[in-house]
């Protein structure tokens, strides 16, 4: 049956966590307006990030100290060594190494080739629960693939980009892993291959071992007749899905959808739009994962076994021709609604659940990046008078929010990139510490 619907030097500066006077986010896109690719990227006129501390006109009073390593080209994810230094991917292919706050200018050698174009590159990356004894590094990136001349797969439709269409054959979503061996990756070897998709790819470990691994889709085709059983929706597809495999890339016999026909035995969750962040609540050991939408209607659900979250059948956002997504973007029977969700669209493009104690009264506030409104997110649940807060971040700086960890320093690290799909070199690791 099928399932159901350079080495460059850091800089410091002070600053106060909130937006600055003035400063407004661009205008959300019409209803009904747009075109059937997404939007250009929005320069946001953000002032340049000084080399000494300044000091911001605010209304909250929350001191932190920013420390700055420049020079990245779309930082993507980061992994912390035993060291204290940062792994750093860059979606068009390269994995940098930050020590000290002072970015090594020599790419680190060992990667197999990666199709960067579009939203797809060198996704993410993380260590091993075992690495101290087995050095191992897990990531996730787009393999290149070589059109079968003539064959119905090279001539069947790929899936969309998030409505960004692309030239050239999309590269694997793939799951690798190699041995660090102090200076380099090697022994690579790809583990598990999903599908051919310009989308992004989230990995985590559970506290059961197992790998989950989030696999993208994007949108539907303009005028499809029947979103029932679009991909995110087929059992057999594993477009639009959360996985859960073990560490080995193989598939693990209690997976939700094992022994069942019509369904492909790898998948944890479907009816996904774009999964771009996972994280284990670690209050309740739940999995939520943040989801990008298109216009409007990004959410935040909790990943449940065999569950089917919706898309593209329910979902608030619109399409980026400005038609609904859905005629039911609310509740369908069958599938779960979302924790919560944003109108107009944040982009999320991350999300961590905070488990230090340097900030006061932030342990266990979840933080999520928002790429279009430029702002780190936190929420903070069971407040007295109201059952959760959202109090933006960071937003004075202008800077898309592309990863979000949690240091074993107990600081937060967040890699940044200045626009979507740009060239130059203006991503950043920025490391916050609170003011004592």
């Amino acid at each position: 049956m099928t399932i159901r619907h350079a080495a460059i030097a850091s800089i410091t500066t002070l600053v106060l966590i909130a937006p600055l006077a003035g400063q407004q986010a661009p205008p959300a896109p019409a209803a009904g307006r747009g075109n059937a690719t997404a939007p250009p990227p929005i320069i946001w006129p953000s002032p340049p990030i000084p080399d000494g501390p300044i000091s911001l006109e605010t209304g909250l009073v929350r001191p932190i100290k920013i420390t700055v390593t420049k020079g990245l080209n779309q930082p993507w994810s980061m992994a912390f060594l035993p060291d204290g230094s940062i792994l750093v991917t860059e979606r068009g292919g390269k994995l940098r190494m930050v020590r000290n706050g002072i970015l090594d200018p020599t790419p680190i050698a060992g990667l197999p080739p990666i199709q960067a174009q579009g939203l797809a590159g060198l996704m993410d990356i993380q260590l091993h629960p075992r690495f101290a004894t087995n050095n191992l590094i897990y990531f996730t990136y787009h393999k290149p693939q070589a059109p079968a001349s003539g064959s119905a797969q090279a001539a069947a439709p790929a899936p969309p980009a998030g409505g960004r269409g692309n030239a050239a054959p999309p590269g694997v979503i793939t799951l690798a892993r190699a041995r660090w061996d102090g200076s380099k990756l090697m022994d690579v070897k790809d583990l598990f291959s999903a599908i051919a998709s310009g989308n992004a790819s989230r990995i985590i470990f559970g506290r059961d071992g197992m790998i989950y691994m989030s696999v993208g889709y994007g949108d539907p085709p303009v005028g499809n007749p029947d979103p029932m059983h679009m991909p995110p929706q087929d059992g057999m597809n594993l477009a639009g899905k959360t996985l859960r495999l073990k560490d080995d890339g193989t598939v693990p016999p209690d997976n939700p959808f094992v022994g069942r026909a019509g369904a492909r035995p790898e998948i944890f969750t479907y009816g996904h739009r774009n999964g771009y962040g996972l994280a284990f609540n670690p209050a309740t050991g739940e999995l939520w994962q943040a989801e990008i939408g298109p216009l409007g209607g990004d959410e935040v659900n909790i990943l449940l076994p065999g569950h089917n979250y919706g898309w593209p059948l329910v979902s608030m956002g619109r399409n980026y021709t400005g038609t609904l997504v859905s005629d039911k973007p609310w509740y369908r029977e069958g599938m779960d609604n979302p924790r919560m969700f944003w109108v107009p669209s944040i982009s999320p493009s991350s999300l961590i659940f905070y488990n230090g104690d340097r900030f006061k009264g932030w342990k266990g506030s979840m933080f999520v990046g928002g790429l279009t409104n430029r702002t780190l997110l936190r929420m903070s649940f069971g407040q007295p008078s109201q059952a959760e807060r959202r109090e933006p971040l960071l937003t004075s700086l202008g800077i898309r929010p592309r990863d979000v960890r949690e240091g074993p320093d107990g600081n937060f690290y967040v890699a940044t990139e200045g626009a979507s799909g740009g060239t130059a070199a203006d991503g950043m690791v920025l490391k916050i510490e609170p003011v004592q």
